[in-house]
């Protein structure tokens, strides 16, 4: 179900947050951000303000405090329901008090309470936290300060008390009150080669001569129309490293937050080994939500969720091994399924997937995607074919933590590799379902491709198997190690590791070292890397590793409020208590008993508007007023001007009427889904000559054009839309045919190889697979002709590629 929105506040009251201020301090693999939400109260009468916002499911929450017209309160870490019942007890009495928690539903969303702030009075809170960094495929660390927090839809009514169910004002994204400022300090041994960044940011001031720090901050002006990415370039990123922290004096030496832990990581550099090309399950989840019909980004022309994820669909499907099992499930409210089970990849199954994906619209309603995941986990497994399942949503479901619950359960039958689509997507639900599971995630924003990720997802799940993964140490005489992260069990080609652990024992002289092994087998072949370290510890007042070790214990067990084992609760709750990093079981609570009096008079309830990128105007409600319960069901609304409204308020999706008719353009066929109709555009030697030199303009279509003509075993027909492709004529390419080598598809399918290779270098990375799967073709089917045949499509071609890349 869906909840309704609607204003409790007119537009004209002053709105107490007034800023967001955040410091940002990165540290080789580590981020530590200090968030700092600046409030004033203009109005004549006492208030509670809440405010929910969003942040990344992998911080480890750890510090939050008030500074009150000039008095710091630091809050204290409690049992979630305890804090709660402090929280309304202050209030009652007159005292400020001040409640920090997690959605009860996602672990990325919070809410923060201002209770009794005074007529006049100012206010700063400030809650810090700590998180690693994700690396991207190009060596970038990946920082995302979310700034976007989307309308989550509903899956039953257990999120009842969601925190996303505040009934905020919607107001133009131009007079959202409150600004949004960052600075950034970046550090690193490994010299810092960049910073790029999706939003305007000042110069890069590099701190010393050595290029090992530097700073820079986001432009005035930003305006909430998207999650702020800082993107970091280093020197040597892939270097295995060893960091050790001292712990607190304070505690008991052997205990979490009292012995020293320590950081490992590792960029295993896995062989690339071919797997069986025939094995594997492969199910493509694909969102068909209301929201998903909302553009890629908030940039002009940016294309449309649902039409760069059809797109991306087809490429899996072409790009998938002869011989393997696929299905493809679309979901929203309810969910629909190709095929009653998965089928054999053959020329006509395929055939028949990417006939559907063509007609797949974002008509299926709200997010549930529950349902289907139960219908899949409940089939029968097919001996030898492992599943893989691949899920692509724009996340916007409120009741993450039953999903992420089910994924685990099934975890021993299947790996999950999880797409998060556009900008507020939920990483609760994206990262957690791929890391219960054994899989991998991806977050694709603003100008990213879906391609290039989803099809780096799915040579991971084609990856020979590495087994037997183990860590170990070699330590100074007297020193002990304690592992902290869960046991290793899947490594892909290309990830970086991370593994946390304690040191016990007595400490050795500086001098003397340490050592780290990472050993695995591929293919029956033993692999080791290792690598030396200083056991010495040293201080760090944030207490960064052992916050990151707590917060990786506490993602073990911690299940969600509600969905969490009674036996693991227990052990949450104490792990949070001892670290001070929050979870779902925990909520940091202030209160300011030293008032001169008590509060005293009414106190007014104000939410605060948070932002919301607002479109899709044809599969949404479009409430600008207060909000009316409405059903779920029904004919959508007349399309209205797009706009981007921050919005608090949960939207109402809507399905039934007929759907408008779409058309979607893959590469340079245009199909019309109302009509079932493709037109053919044929490119001119004139636009092929300006492709080849402007290959960001024509090349991406061609390449879309050229997978879409490809059969399920890798090879090529001899046809006119080949032709077009080429930049030539079906009549010329016959003409051209060497007859006696081989038969038509060889010398079509030799043509495709090349042309990719000479036209799309830039793209390799997706059509990497399918180009495998045609030279495999190629090499069965023309033998020893393949360096003459090679020789005339060059010639042909006018191209220069060499014969290499299908000779064996």
């Amino acid at each position: 179900m869906v909840r309704s929105c609607g204003l409790l506040t007119g537009q004209k009251d002053p709105v107490a947050l007034k800023s967001i201020a955040v410091a940002l301090s990165i540290h080789d693999f580590v981020a530590g951000v200090s968030a700092t939400l600046n409030y004033e109260n203009e109005e004549k009468v006492p208030l509670e303000a809440f405010f929910v916002f969003p942040v990344d499911e992998d911080s480890a929450v750890y510090s939050f405090e008030a500074l009150v017209d000039g008095k710091k309160i630091v809050a204290e870490l409690q049992d979630k329901m305890k804090a709660h019942s402090n929280y309304e007890d202050a209030l009652s009495q007159g005292f400020q008090a001040y409640l920090l928690e997690e959605d009860k539903c996602s672990r990325d969303v919070f809410c923060c309470n201002v209770g009794n702030l005074l007529p006049g009075s100012k206010v700063a809170l400030t809650l810090k936290y700590v998180q690693e960094l994700s690396l991207e495929a190009d060596g970038a660390l990946r920082y995302v300060l979310p700034a976007i927090l989307n309308p989550r839809y509903h899956l039953s009514d257990r999120c009842a008390d969601s925190c996303l169910d505040l009934k905020t004002p919607i107001v133009p994204l131009e007079d959202l009150p409150y600004t949004l400022s960052m600075v950034a300090t970046i550090s690193s041994q490994h010299g810092i080669e960049r910073v790029q960044s999706n939003c305007p940011l000042s110069p890069t001031e590099y701190l010393g001569g050595e290029k090992t720090s530097a700073q820079v901050s986001l432009a005035e002006g930003h305006k909430f129309d998207r999650d702020v990415e800082l993107l970091i370039y280093y020197s040597e990123v892939h270097r295995p490293s060893v960091s050790v922290e001292m712990g607190m004096p304070e505690m008991k030496p052997e205990s979490l937050m009292g012995a020293p832990s320590a950081m490992v990581s590792f960029y295993p550099d896995i062989p690339e080994v071919e797997a069986s090309s025939t094995r594997g399950e492969f199910v493509f989840l694909m969102d068909r939500s209301g929201s998903m019909q909302s553009p890629m980004s908030s940039q002009d022309r940016s294309q449309l969720r649902i039409d760069a994820a059809k797109e991306t669909l087809i490429l899996l499907l072409k790009s998938l091994p002869e011989g393997c099992y696929f299905n493809v499930y679309g979901f929203g409210s309810s969910y629909e399924a190709f095929f009653p089970e998965s089928v054999k990849y053959t020329q006509e199954t395929m055939e028949k997937a990417v006939k559907q994906v063509k007609l797949m619209l974002a008509d299926l309603g709200g997010t549930e995607i529950l349902t289907p995941l139960q219908k899949i986990y409940r089939g029968s497994s097919i001996p030898g074919h492992p599943l893989q399942v691949f899920v692509f949503t724009d996340g916007e479901v409120t009741d993450t933590f039953s999903v992420i619950k089910e994924v685990k359960f099934n975890s021993k039958k299947h790996r999950c590799f999880s797409f998060g689509i556009g900008e507020g997507a939920s990483t609760s639900l994206i990262k957690s379902i791929a890391r219960v599971s054994g899989g991998t995630s991806e977050f694709i924003t603003g100008k990213d491709r879906m391609q290039s990720k989803a099809l780096r997802s799915l040579k991971r799940s084609l990856q020979s198997v590495v087994e037997d993964i183990s860590l170990s140490w070699t330590l100074p005489p007297g020193l002990s190690v304690n592992m902290l992260s869960p046991e290793q069990t899947v490594i892909f080609r290309g990830q970086r590791l991370i593994f946390y652990a304690q040191l016990t024992g007595v400490m050795p002289p500086t001098e003397v070292e340490g050592e780290v092994h990472l050993k695995y087998t591929l293919h029956g072949k033993s692999f080791e890397e290792k690598v030396t370290f200083s056991p010495q510890p040293k201080p760090d007042t944030n207490l960064t590793i052992h916050r990151l070790a707590a917060k990786c214990l506490i993602q073990t067990k911690d299940l969600g409020f509600r969905e969490t084992p009674a036996r693991d609760k227990k052990e949450v709750l104490n792990i949070s208590l001892e670290s001070g990093v929050m979870s779902s079981f925990t909520a940091f609570i202030a209160i300011n008993r030293e008032l001169n009096q008590p509060v005293q008079g009414p106190l007014a309830h104000r939410e605060i508007p948070r932002p919301v990128l607002f479109s899709a105007p044809a599969t949404r409600s479009q409430n600008y007023g207060p909000a009316v319960a409405m059903p779920s069901f029904g004919s959508p609304p007349a399309p209205q001007p797009l706009r981007q409204l921050p919005c608090c308020a949960t939207m109402t999706y809507k399905r039934g009427g007929a759907p408008q008719p779409c058309s979607l353009t893959l590469g340079n066929v245009s199909f019309n889904e109302a009509t079932h109709e493709m037109s053919k555009k044929t490119p001119s030697s004139a636009k092929m000559t300006k492709f080849k030199s402007n290959h960001k303009v024509f090349g991406e279509n061609y390449i879309v054009q050229l997978i879409c003509l490809q059969n399920a075993n890798g090879s090529w027909d001899m046809e006119e839309d080949l032709a077009k492709v080429l930049g030539t004529s079906l009549e010329d390419m016959q003409a051209a045919h060497p007859t006696e080598l081989v038969e038509p598809s060889c010398w079509a399918t030799v043509l495709a190889v090349l042309w990719l290779h000479a036209n799309g270098r830039d793209l390799k990375c997706e059509w990497e697979l399918l180009e495998r799967k045609a030279v495999v073709w190629i090499r069965k089917n023309a033998g020893s002709t393949i360096p003459a045949l090679v020789k005339a499509a060059n010639t042909f071609l006018k191209s220069s590629v060499d014969p290499a890349i299908i000779a064996y």
